[in-house]
């Protein structure tokens, strides 16, 4: 049998990391097994331990992935500044209230498909989901800084954490409600995308 090459490896760990990430925020990380999961990654059930030491460390990794994907994606439209769509805020808001993020509890930002798994599971995950969440309050903090700088207003750093703050926890409570009650009621929950999104820059 050939030896497995470490650029082998390397890809069949990051296949383990994308079906996980996918699989986590879509189906829950208790619900996921690790032979589904490496089935789902087209890898045997023993393989796993020759790329994570337990699935807590396998939930680490993917949480801190995925944020940094997300986070990348802010700091993109940050450094494009404002466009004919508007502010770069207004840019990520739109996207992250839109029905296709809403529809897609597979992908995006894990800042609301993990928010619930989270808090229920290591202290390590947690650290990793709250390291993500300040990369996010940075972030918004730092650009509610500059938008009021080049309208010639002052705001004091804890007047740009709490505006960020305040942001964030909109943005994550309206897709988390309107994911919640898509099926069942799809006009309710485009109606709390649609509030969402017209109260988060208020």
């Amino acid at each position: 049998m050939p030896r497995i090459t470490k650029e082998d490896k390397a890809r069949n760990r990051q296949n383990i990391l994308e079906a996980a990430g996918r699989m986590f925020r879509s189906q829950g990380i208790d619900a996921v097994g690790i032979a589904e999961l490496m089935k789902e990654a087209g890898l045997t059930h023993g393989g796993f331990y020759n790329h994570f030491a337990s699935k807590n460390d396998l939930v680490v990794e993917v949480c801190g992935a995925s944020f940094a994907a997300s986070l990348g994606v802010l700091a993109q439209e940050i450094e494009d500044g404002p466009d004919r769509h508007g502010s770069p805020l207004t840019r990520v808001v739109a996207g992250y209230l839109s029905t296709a993020h809403r529809d897609a509890p597979d992908g995006g930002c894990p800042s609301a498909s993990l928010v619930t798994d989270a808090g229920r599971h290591s202290e390590a995950v947690q650290s990793a989901y709250a390291v993500g969440v300040e990369g996010y309050l940075a972030g918004f903090a730092a650009e509610f800084v500059r938008e009021a700088e080049q309208e010639g207003r002052t705001l004091t750093p804890d007047e740009a954490r709490r505006k960020a703050m305040r942001l964030l926890s909109e943005m994550v409570g309206a897709l988390t409600l309107a994911r919640a009650v898509r099926h069942v009621e799809p006009e309710l929950s485009e109606e709390i995308l649609r509030a969402g999104h017209r109260q988060a820059l208020d």
